[in-house]
């Protein structure tokens, strides 16, 4: 029968959605070993393959760039070892593993061992970089630790020889992989920290797996170059190969090659650095040349400077020289002292008494008039200055007002009578006129209010 609720019913994308969320929560990331088969590497350069047992099977896919760090080719039947994550492709609703590491099985386990024992040794501190010694400049003598058959020991000959003929290097020796090589290398490096002959050690071998390459990953030849007192360079391996010795050593190089270019100059960069050197040397030389010959010119003028003869001279040239700033001296300061005369002379002729007489009477003659019309002026101006007093006096004056024939009543003390209560019948009075006094008595008198 159909659902209850419409909403329980799922589409195929909706169910493999929650498939592929289910399988990604549930693995994250595993490990899986299995047998590679159906391997394919299309134009995209990604990896497509799966990983069997005697059971089942799995669809895997590797993508780049991590399918082009492979350290190996995948083939079928080969045997791995892989990490990644499970997922489900929704479009065909498949589940697939999807790697980003892989690698031959056999070289798994060797994996994890090197790993511990990295850990380890770098926890001792055998890895620090404080205790690495530096390589000497110019190195006498090499001792090479290898194959004497490998390709190894070739590169390094040939770049030692090209680079730096003078160079001594002594090949020592030993297998560089398989039962019993790792014993053999820590034996050869001790005899020839032991000799005390060389002033740098190479270990050197070409590349290959882990495996090959597991000699060098010993735990006693990591700590024997460790406390080597002499200095080991590592090139063991290709660039992208390390191994314990590598961490150990005082420098480790990518390849053999590298080595031998790390450990000595370029012969042609020393005789330009030679040519530089002795120009350098050469101008330096003319440089100091030139300068020991001015000290010694300069030397010699001072020592012709002190014969007695030249001090004789040099003492009458300054005297000579002195007498004659002294000359110059007097005969400017005899100009100055006769130039103050002639000043005084004149400042005293000009302070003569006849001079100053002179002067007093011309001045005298030309004041005389001037008080004369100063007093003229001044008269001038006071009897202006009267006849405007006297009009306005006039203008005021009672004798004007007896003048147009009125008279002026006087007691006899001179006080004017000015009221018919100042004067009583009987008394006599004055009565100025115009051109005199008259005497009247007041017979009686008449008030107008």
């Amino acid at each position: 029968m159909p659902p209850s609720n419409p909403d329980d019913v799922l589409t195929p994308s909706q169910l493999n959605t929650l498939a592929r969320d289910l399988l990604e929560g549930s693995f994250p990331s595993i490990w899986i070993e299995g047998e590679l088969g159906n391997v394919s590497r299309p134009s995209s350069g990604h990896l497509y393959f799966t990983l069997k047992d005697a059971r089942a099977q799995i669809r895997c896919a590797m993508f780049r760039p991590k399918s082009s760090w492979l350290r190996f080719t995948p083939r079928e039947g080969l045997h791995v070892l892989g990490r990644g994550r499970l997922t489900l492709y929704e479009a065909r609703g498949e589940y697939q593993l999807v790697l980003d590491h892989m690698e031959e099985a056999g070289e798994g386990a060797l994996r994890r061992a090197f790993d511990e024992m990295k850990a380890r040794l770098a926890a001792e501190g055998l890895f620090d970089q404080a205790r690495k010694r530096p390589l000497p400049r110019f190195a006498r003598r090499i001792g090479v630790i290898t194959s004497p058959t490998g390709a190894a020991v070739r590169d390094v000959l040939s770049v030692l020889s090209r680079r730096f003929p003078l160079v001594d290097v002594d090949v020592l020796p030993v297998p560089v992989q398989g039962d019993g090589a790792a014993a053999q290398i820590v034996s050869m490096l001790q005899r020839a920290i032991s000799a005390q002959r060389y002033d740098v050690i190479v270990l050197a071998r070409g590349g290959g797996s882990l495996e090959d390459l597991w000699a060098f990953n010993d735990e006693r030849l990591a700590r024997t170059i460790a406390d080597s007192p002499v200095p080991v360079v590592s090139a063991v391996g290709h660039e992208t190969d390390f191994s314990l010795s590598d961490f150990a050593a005082d420098v480790r190089a990518p390849t053999p090659s590298v080595a031998a270019e790390l450990l000595v100059p370029n012969r042609d960069d020393l005789l330009h650095r030679l040519r530089v050197v002795g120009s350098r040397m050469r101008n330096l030389q003319q440089q100091r040349l030139r300068q020991a010959m001015q000290r010694a010119d300069r030397a010699g003028l001072r020592l012709n400077a002190q014969r007695p003869r030249a001090r004789i001279d040099l003492l009458c040239r300054r005297q000579a020289d002195a007498l004659r700033r002294l000359d110059m001296a007097w005969k400017r300061r005899l100009e100055r002292e006769r130039a103050r005369l002639r000043h005084a002379d004149a400042v005293l002729r000009a302070a003569h008494p006849h001079r100053r007489i002179a002067r007093l009477r011309e001045r005298l003659a030309a004041l005389a008039p001037r008080p004369q019309a100063a007093i003229a002026r001044r008269l001038g101006k006071d009897a202006l200055h009267l006849r405007g007093l006297a009009r306005s006096l006039e203008a005021v004056s009672p004798l004007a007002t007896v003048a147009r024939g009125y008279s002026i009543l006087l007691h006899p003390d001179g006080r004017v009578v000015r009221s018919v209560l100042d004067a009583a019948p009987g008394d006599r009075l004055s009565a100025r006129v115009m051109d005199g006094e008259l005497a009247v008595r007041v017979e009686a008198h008449e008030s107008e209010s």
